[in-house]
């Protein structure tokens, strides 16, 4: 199958000036002087392909060079270093209110973003009811643009786009910001677009949407290629990063713990880890995977009369949840030395979201406290199904 975008050995980088001039004064002075200026690159040495009729994903953390990539192969952006090329006709989807004009009825905007994008005037003639009707826009269409909601206008900028009939669909992250709704209605028209052989590369934080929608997905890391291809290894390739030493890049819990701690210390806490479905430390995770957290302890002298327990707020504070060894029915002894105690949790039942965990090692009856960690350490959840809310479950629906 022919590749419909190439990019190869692609760089950007940007010239940035240590000192801002924006009066006449500091102009005449500073051409007298040498302008400092710092470099920094955007994308360093990026190559892939996209086949015809794929939808490719593109992740990655904010500043990894995700929009500034789509810019340059829909041309807004010339690369430093490297090639693109676009076979076919090209419509990017990329900023908010480009080619609008606020002053102007929504009737009107139509006409100039229907220009931008390259069609005749009898084109937009012929286009322009379905786009109200689209956007859902009919009883505003008379109304200038300054006075709609963001939401309003993504509708209508989106609605407008997918009227060119494009080879390649470019579409940034700015789905996100239109209704439940319409986002399903734009994902019904990417389904139409890949049957008819559409190419799309498509920029979103939204993991649940890269996973149904998306063939194969980029993965870019401060402005380098982490990994392209099936969606859903490189999706557990962005949710469970590793380091080159092969652990998590992120040992922020390690050792944690604060001026939260309390109890007699005849039993220590001394570290909490969360591990992944491959073993492995790590404090990002996918819903409903696996996660196992593994308590590490040091016992001063022989203690029988113990429970481990944990407890899980949400980042705001709020208890969701609470359990330990002795409602579990698990008798437990320590020894004088170091241990550990494992409490596995086969899905992860939140959707998305930042936690917070509470250790703790009481006696049985609860009235000592060996030691308690409050909320000193924490983990992050990412969705990468297309549910919404603030937990998930495992349902199937039947007919």
């Amino acid at each position: 199958m022919a590749s419909v975008v190439e990019v190869e050995n692609l760089w950007k980088t940007f010239q940035i000036p240590h000192e801002k001039r924006t009066t006449l004064f500091e102009n005449l002075v500073g051409m007298m002087k040498t302008r400092q200026y710092e470099t920094f690159t955007v994308l360093k040495d990026v190559s892939f392909r996209v086949e015809k009729g794929e939808c490719v994903g593109i992740i990655g953390d904010n500043g990894s060079g995700k929009s500034t990539m789509l810019k340059i192969i829909a041309n807004i952006l010339r690369p430093t270093k490297g090639t693109v090329r676009v076979k076919g006709k090209m419509t990017p989807f990329l900023e908010l209110g480009v080619g609008f004009q606020p002053d102007l009825s929504v009737r009107e905007n139509i006409g100039v973003y229907a220009t931008v994008m390259g069609l005749s005037r009898n084109e937009i003639r012929e286009i322009t009811d379905d786009v109200i009707k689209f956007a859902g826009l009919h009883r505003f269409e008379d109304t200038k643009l300054k006075n709609l909601s963001s939401g309003m206008q993504v509708r209508l900028a989106f609605s407008t786009a997918i009227q060119t009939y494009p080879d390649v669909l470019l579409v940034d992250e700015v789905l996100a910001v239109g209704d439940m709704e319409f986002q399903q209605k734009c994902f019904d028209v990417f389904n139409r677009f890949r049957k008819e052989g559409v190419t799309i590369l498509f920029v979103s934080h939204d993991l649940g949407a890269v996973r149904r929608f998306c063939d194969r997905t980029l993965l870019l890391g401060m402005g380098e290629q982490r990994a392209f291809g099936e969606t859903g290894a490189v999706l557990d390739r962005y949710v469970y990063g590793r380091s080159e030493s092969g652990n998590s890049s992120d040992d922020s819990n390690k050792g944690q713990c604060g001026s939260n701690s309390w109890g007699n210390k005849e039993v220590i806490i001394t570290d909490v880890e969360f591990l992944d479905k491959s073993g492995i430390r790590c404090t990002r995770f996918s819903s409903m995977d696996p996660m196992t957290i593994r308590i590490h302890y040091h016992a001063v002298k022989d203690i029988s009369d113990i429970t481990f327990g944990i407890a899980i707020h949400s980042d705001d504070g709020h208890h969701l949840f609470g359990t330990n060894t002795k409602i579990k029915n698990i008798p437990l002894r320590v020894l004088p030395g170091d241990g550990r105690i494992d409490l596995k949790i086969e899905h992860i039942p939140m959707l998305s979201g930042k936690f917070l965990l509470s250790p703790a090692a009481q006696s049985l009856d609860y009235q000592i406290t060996y030691d308690w960690i409050d909320k000193q350490h924490s983990f992050e959840v990412i969705t990468t199904s297309g549910d919404a809310g603030l937990i998930t479950m495992q349902c199937d629906w039947v007919t």
